[in-house]
């Protein structure tokens, strides 16, 4: 493991912050001054002003983000963090983002190597958003949205549509661009009035009240694992193309 991806496991920094300490000097390994390609094995002793450092075990956290906090490790604002909420002995960081005023499945966890695959668009992880407009719609609207709309960042791919109930609509996308899913329904002429996360890969929020979170159970971060090691997937299995009241 990566010198910098160490010291963010071990609670010490976030990567960059780890990069700076390293660049000054900080921290030894075995004694010796590491270095930015310095690799930690299990048996290496590392040390931070001369203070011998213990790794965190791992940590799998599902939160249910509340309408209000801000998915982010500190805020100058003053805002409260999605990490805030987490009380939790391990230090985690969010996987991925969600805008302030949306709610629903964030992973937080310290594992670095499996938030870097979940958030490679290689592996295609679904995210099922639901999704309200401030007005309704139309079969042809959501049909763009399916088939891929033209955003400033260049266009989607396909997705999976289908309309719960007039101005709400269930979105199903594995892309991850800043504010995705309100730009696709602005680009066909709707102004999103509430997001929410639904479902992050085989995660849901059932059972759980908004500003909660619980551990993942060792069988769903294995969930988690293989989709990362599957090859990419057809998505013809999300994507209802034929769907006469894009509903059911």
């Amino acid at each position: 493991m990566r010198l910098n991806a160490w010291l963010a496991r071990a609670g010490v920094a976030s990567r960059r912050k780890a990069d700076e300490l390293i660049k000054a000097g900080r921290v030894t390994v075995n004694g010796e001054v590491g270095q930015l390609n310095t690799f930690v094995q299990r048996t290496d002793e590392v040390s931070l002003d001369g203070v011998p450092l213990a790794k965190q075990r791992l940590a799998y956290i599902l939160l249910h983000k509340p309408a209000g906090a801000v998915t982010t490790a500190s805020d100058p604002q003053g805002r409260r963090t999605v990490v805030e909420l987490v009380e939790h002995s391990s230090r985690v960081v969010p996987v991925g983002r969600l805008d302030a005023d949306t709610t629903g499945a964030l992973l937080l966890t310290n594992d670095g190597e499996l938030s870097h695959q979940l958030a490679h668009p290689k592996y295609e992880v679904d995210k099922v958003y639901e999704v309200e407009t401030w007005t309704q719609p139309s079969d042809a609207d959501l049909e763009r949205l399916r088939t891929g709309v033209e955003l400033d960042d260049g266009p989607t791919s396909l997705a999976g549509v289908r309309r719960l109930a007039g101005a709400r609509i269930e979105l199903t996308i594995h892309e991850g661009r800043n504010r995705q899913v309100k730009r696709m329904f602005e680009a066909i002429g709707h102004r999103v009035r509430s997001l929410h996360r639904s479902r992050y890969g085989p995660l849901t929020v059932e059972g759980l009240e908004p500003g909660r979170w619980r551990e993942l159970e060792p069988s769903e971060v294995e969930q988690l694992r293989r989709v990362t090691k599957r090859d990419s997937p057809t998505r013809a299995s999300v994507l209802p193309k034929h769907d006469a009241r894009s509903s059911d």
